[in-house]
């Protein structure tokens, strides 16, 4: 599912900071709801010249807040993203129209063209603002003869409605994860005694949704692979989980691929007599859980994830 920050909703309707902080919280917040369940709020690159005040631009109204607020603000607007105009899948010549307003060029109009093409795409508004409803309504003016096509969008305003929609029961048993895992991420193939190892594992409702948050990135890398390669999205996801000494996701070491070659070769989910060496792994430190899986990614191949349960490189 694709979540875009509604840029329409900053229209220099607050009066002073507090109100502004207020509503841009209610924002982050909302971020980090869509990232708890294993998605990114994504925002446009000129959000930071919006005005949330008359005279106002964004980036001094963030300045206004407390520092981390501000950092983590600006991170998000300029550096983090997801930035959905790097992706953009509306047309130049496309027309889409909200109540009498031309709103092509904004995250209303791209997340109904994503809508209209078969992509599941949600809002999230600031609010108090013009866009304190739900659903919104936006038409495709298309070509003379043509019928027009009508996008009704999701539009999220409250962190935790959002949370419950998103992961809509919570995880009670490991059981519960397999089978929210199977349900969700579509992009994955799961081997038959994958979930197997956390049969022996003391359950930990705060280890199970981590679980679920690397399934849903993972998924989501996969998602971003086509015939013409990996999209910005896709580089960004890499970038920001799979890299460096804090990433969510790691190859093996050179040591541990020599000494632990035996635990990770695992039968191949499809072929009988054949094995995969799945060094890649995702972290959940909490209970030092890892999933391992093939690689690399490949479009129209599976991504296979063979083991999810405590770590095999304990030395």
């Amino acid at each position: 599912m694709d979540i875009l920050a509604n840029d329409l909703s900053i229209h220099r309707q607050f009066h002073d900071i507090p109100s502004f902080r207020a509503a841009f919280g209610r924002l982050m917040k909302m971020r980090g709801a869509a990232r708890r369940a294993g998605h990114e709020l994504q925002c446009h690159r000129g959000m930071l010249a919006a005005e949330p005040m008359p005279g106002v631009p964004m980036q001094r109204a963030l300045q206004r807040l407390t520092a981390n607020e501000c950092r983590a603000a600006v991170s998000w607007l300029t550096r983090i993203g997801p930035f959905w105009d790097d992706v953009r899948r509306i047309r130049g010549d496309d027309y889409m129209e909200c109540r009498d307003d031309v709103v092509t060029d904004s995250a209303i109009g791209e997340a109904a063209f994503r809508v209209l093409h078969n992509v599941e795409c949600d809002l999230a508004s600031a609010i108090p603002s013009n866009w304190d409803f739900s659903p919104i309504e936006v038409a495709w003016r298309r070509d003379e003869g043509i019928a027009d096509r009508l996008a009704v969008l999701k539009n999220w305003r409250d962190a935790e409605a959002m949370e419950k929609k998103l992961l809509p029961a919570a995880v009670a048993s490991w059981r519960d994860v397999k089978q929210a895992a199977i349900g969700r991420f579509d992009r994955l193939t799961f081997s038959g005694g994958c979930f197997e190892p956390l049969a022996g594992v003391p359950f930990a409702r705060c280890s199970a949704e981590r679980i679920l948050v690397l399934l849903g990135i993972l998924n989501r890398l996969a998602l971003c692979h086509s015939s013409d390669g990996v999209n910005a999205e896709g580089h960004r996801l890499f970038q920001n989980h799979f890299t460096g000494e804090h990433g969510l996701f790691s190859d093996s070491s050179d040591t541990e691929k020599r000494a632990f070659r035996n635990e990770l070769t695992f039968p191949h989910p499809e072929r009988n007599g054949e094995h995969l060496f799945c060094t890649w792994h995702g972290k959940e430190r909490s209970s030092t859980l890892r999933l391992h899986f093939s690689w690399p990614i490949q479009f129209s191949k599976p991504v296979y994830v063979v083991y999810v349960g405590p770590k095999l490189t304990k030395k």
